[in-house]
């Protein structure tokens, strides 16, 4: 064992495996609550930082003074995206994270099965059979997250598609990489090759198998599927780990897969719908609903900041419910001043957060912590909803479908069952959006029409930004 580490026991690789493993656990239990998640994605760093470093010393992959230009330049790509990449777009980046993790897995695992067969060390089952399935998940973890990003940021169209001919194609795309796995393990490479040819066939049927799952999904799904394939970016990497015999990226792995897969359950109950329906039975589109025009006809009360802020002027309790549009318009800071001004002249103000409001878990969470709004200020749906009867304000901005109550009154509408935010139990309800547009579920909204709620067109930002002028003028 030469080189910078060398002359240690293997017990020190493996002690040094143990900490990055700790390390990975804490950060992530620190990421399950916001005030703590800043924290636990450092501690995670450190873990990664120790995994990559001992790992690539140990084994002399790099010299050490590469080690360091390598960890420079990603680290400086990784703090290039996080200054540069606006809040809205964390979603898009989130999914391809979750890509290039897949992608790695599926090359690392190529990459040490060509290794193998070029050293003539020969390809134990164990190893072809863990590299076909982390060549798998990984290629349609890295395409899968390509078309689910190019969605989000509307690249990509975000209706859902049902046909047929999909079906056919990702069911032979799935036979043929199985196919390809079955292959890899009984013949590695074919006579006097130096490649593994059975191997890159299942990687190309898996990357065609990738964007096909992902195409047909409508954009309002996506924060499910980027949960979902943050899982399998886990699953890839554990696989790969058992590939490598790398005990840090099986843990690691481990961990993501899990972690990503409760995410993902955690989400479809917040819709009220099943992981099967959300991949295969589309949501939104809806335009034979969202032309309907009975709902909204005659029924419509438009306001003004102005008549809002005699609203507020006599309100004792505020709830603020931030949507999608708020995040667009980056209206966070505007939202923020109007909730301290409120709370300077006594106003109990909270904030009403829908598990699935925005595009990703947490976005909204984000945005308003991003302003400075206290995380006790902001209460999850279980918490809100019973208070609302004892409030006298709600204004929602930019939110659809998280507050639609056709979810709890029509049995045939898309999000019937979905739990969402009663705002309409509130003595007076403001709805800030551009235009009487459907949600991503592609459904009217009869909350808009309700005696008590007034619709206060305009950009998030505009319209909270003049309310807050008017608030401070009539102080």
């Amino acid at each position: 064992m030469a080189g910078v580490l060398g002359g240690l026991p293997d017990s020190v690789l493996q002690f040094a495996y143990l900490i990055a493993s700790v390390l990975f656990i804490q950060g992530l239990r620190d990421m399950t609550h916001p005030r703590t998640a800043t924290r636990g994605n450092g501690i995670s760093a450190l873990g990664m930082f120790i995994a990559v470093a001992v790992t690539v010393l140990w084994f002399e992959i790099l010299s050490p003074l590469v080690l360091a230009a390598a960890l420079l330049v990603g680290g400086g790509i990784g703090a290039w995206l996080a200054v540069t990449v606006e809040t809205t777009e964390m979603p898009q980046l989130v999914g391809l994270f979750n890509g290039f993790g897949g992608g790695a897995s599926a090359l690392v695992a190529g990459a040490e099965l060509v290794d193998l067969t070029a050293t003539g060390s020969g390809l134990p089952v164990g190893v072809t059979a863990t590299a076909a399935i982390a060549g798998i998940i990984g290629s349609v973890t890295f395409w899968g997250s390509l078309v689910a990003a190019g969605k989000l940021h509307g690249l990509v169209g975000d209706s859902p598609v049902s046909s047929n001919v999909g079906h056919v194609i990702k069911a032979v795309c799935l036979v043929a990489a199985l196919a390809g796995g079955v292959a890899l393990v009984v013949q590695p490479g074919f006579a006097g090759g130096d490649l593994v040819p059975s191997y890159w066939f299942l990687i190309v049927a898996a990357s065609i198998l990738g964007i096909f799952l992902v195409v047909p999904i409508g954009g309002a799904d996506m924060p499910v599927v980027i949960a979902l394939l943050n899982s399998y970016s886990g699953l890839a990497a554990a696989t790969t780990g058992f590939v490598l015999n790398n005990t840090v990226l099986i843990v690691a792995g481990t961990l993501v897969g899990a972690s990503g897969l409760i995410l993902t359950v955690i989400m479809c109950e917040s819709m009220n719908r099943s992981l099967t329906n959300v991949l295969f039975g589309g949501l939104g589109g809806d335009d034979e609903m969202a032309d309907r025009p009975d709902i909204y006809e005659g029924n419509i009360s438009e306001t003004s900041p102005e008549e809002v802020e005699m609203l507020l002027d006599v309100a004792d309790r505020v709830v603020i419910v931030p949507g999608y549009g708020m995040a667009v318009a980056q209206a966070q800071h505007a939202v923020a001043e109007l909730a301290e001004l409120l709370e300077e002249d006594g106003v109990d103000v909270e904030f009403g957060i829908h598990p699935v409001a925005g595009r990703m878990p947490g976005h909204m969470n984000a945005l308003l912590a991003e302003a400075d709004v206290p995380y006790d200020k902001m209460r999850e749906l279980e918490e809100v909803n019973p208070t609302f009867s004892q409030t006298d304000v709600v204004i929602v901005t930019g939110a659809n479908d998280v507050v639609n109550p056709m979810a709890n009154t029509d049995d045939s509408s898309p999000i019937a069952g979905m739990p969402v935010l009663n705002v309409g139990e509130a003595r007076s309800v403001v709805v800030n959006k551009r235009s009487l547009s459907p949600g991503f579920s592609g459904i009217p909204n009869p909350l808009f029409a309700e005696d008590n709620t007034s619709m206060l067109f305009g950009d998030a930002k505009a319209s909270m930004q003049e309310l807050v002028n008017v608030y401070k003028e009539n102080r």
